[in-house]
């Protein structure tokens, strides 16, 4: 992309265009100012003042091979020169190395994929699936979570922007306590027994609701935008003995957390489970253009071998799509990217662990590869929140100004009621994790002179 200089005058109708002509989301449409972006490089934004932004959100936890990337512009151009579409009951080569691909990758015994445009229409269809193959109907999901934002993703988890559309939400789905340890909701003492109080919950709440309606349980294979709610040991191997206990379905949302994300290929590895559904999206392109999928066991592929499969998608198996998916997961191995999230995620977490000793406003950091969140408190005994969840604007004051001095600084990242989120693309260095966290300790330091 070309990087000349751009006049006032046309910076000025570009956000003006933007501004006057679309709808941006989660938020009042007046009073915006977004950052003006002009091109991205590795890790940073370029705004058309030719300011530098560090990405330390990955955007919103998807561009994990950095922006920019070659090859995948390479990769979808090729594909563009021999077919940019058929229609998803045709063949194309892109789309069987991809299927593959996902076969070899994927955990367990996971062996097809239907591919769709996105990580909601990925959870969509998975409960599709999980409720014909089951022949059951209820849905177990946690309240801290985040599956998308269609109808039936927004009512399958729990984030209170659901709330304006509640009086039209899906049906049958079950919300469940997160293991959140650091506030946990029976106040127990230590991650272990957080673990043990909070499977036996879901156990109860499936044995209220009769076992036999229940189709299957969606959890994230690692906690994301929800506040990064890091499972306590031996907490994901309890769901899926409970799961086996009732014939129940496990459904893994690795939208965020997988392809390298956590330090392994798919957030759920970290905890040696293998699920029957895999939802998968961002990181499958790294965001370079729209796809998701839900990869499915061998035993419920089968099931529809002489049955009709009703799921259906104009832009299912696109081929472009499919030629960037395919680009991106050789850079992750090439580049040892899957690796070197795990290797950075380490020397992240030392880091905030000096920050703490300097920042009286850290409560907690809960962090798995490069997905993870630093949670400011007003008092480290009280654990009271800088700002409440789902907090109201009026309540945001203190936590506004922690963004704004972040965005001034040069540095672009997800920052949600009390929590400061550090996921940044997997190709970062340690040289850049130490520029990004100098930048959050600038911000913190706001937050720290209300701490009583």
């Amino acid at each position: 992309m070309s990087e000349k200089t751009v006049s006032q005058q046309e910076k000025e109708i570009i956000a003006k265009n933007n501004l006057d002509y679309t709808l941006f989301s989660w938020s009042k449409q007046s009073g915006l100012n977004p950052i003006n972006i002009h091109h991205a490089r590795g890790v940073y934004l370029y705004d058309y003042d030719g300011k530098k932004y560090l990405d330390f959100s990955s955007q919103l936890m998807n561009v994990n091979i950095g922006h920019g990337h070659p090859e995948v512009r390479e990769a979808v151009v090729k594909q563009m020169n021999e077919v940019s579409y058929v229609y998803p009951g045709m063949i194309t080569k892109t789309r069987g190395d991809l299927g593959k691909k996902l076969a070899e990758i994927t955990p367990g015994n996971l062996i097809k994929t239907f591919f769709t445009l996105g990580g909601a229409e990925a959870v969509e269809n998975a409960v599709k699936i999980a409720r014909i193959y089951s022949g059951r109907f209820k849905i177990i999901t946690q309240y801290q979570s985040f599956h998308g934002a269609s109808y039936g993703a927004f009512s399958a988890g729990g984030d209170p922007r659901r709330h304006a559309v509640d009086s039209q939400a899906a049906p049958n789905f079950i919300h469940v306590e997160n293991p959140y340890c650091y506030r946990c909701p029976w106040g127990s003492k230590t991650p272990g027994e957080c673990s043990d109080i909070c499977s036996a919950h879901v156990e109860r709440v499936i044995r209220y609701e009769n076992p036999d309606s229940v189709a299957a349980i969606v959890f994230e294979g690692e906690s994301g935008s929800s506040g990064c709610i890091k499972y306590p040991p031996g907490y994901w191997q309890k769901i899926k003995g409970i799961a086996d206990k009732y014939g129940i379905l496990i459904i893994a949302d690795e939208v965020m957390s997988g392809f390298g994300r956590t330090g392994k290929m798919f957030g759920i590895e970290n905890y040696g489970v293998e699920p029957d559904i895999l939802c998968m999206a961002k990181g499958l392109t790294s965001g370079y253009i729209p796809m998701g999928g839900i990869v499915v066991s061998e035993k419920i592929a089968k099931y529809f071998d002489d049955r009709p499969l009703p799921l259906g998608l104009t832009y299912s198996a696109h081929p472009v799509a499919c030629a960037a998916a395919n680009a991106v997961i050789d850079i992750y191995e090439k580049e040892g990217l899957v690796e070197n999230a795990a290797l950075m995620g380490k020397y992240l977490e030392g880091r905030v662990e000096e920050l703490k000793k300097k920042h009286v406003s850290i409560g907690d950091f809960r962090n798995t590869g490069l997905l993870g969140c630093i949670e400011l408190v007003k008092n480290r005994d009280t654990k009271e929140p800088m700002a409440p969840w789902n907090a109201k604007p009026e309540q945001m004051k203190i936590m506004s100004q922690v963004a704004a001095r972040i965005r001034e600084l040069g540095m672009y990242t997800f920052v949600r009621w009390n929590w400061i989120f550090t996921a940044p693309p997997l190709c970062i260095t340690k040289d850049q994790i130490d520029e990004g966290l100098h930048i959050i300790s600038q911000a913190i330091a706001i937050a720290d002179d209300y701490c009583y």
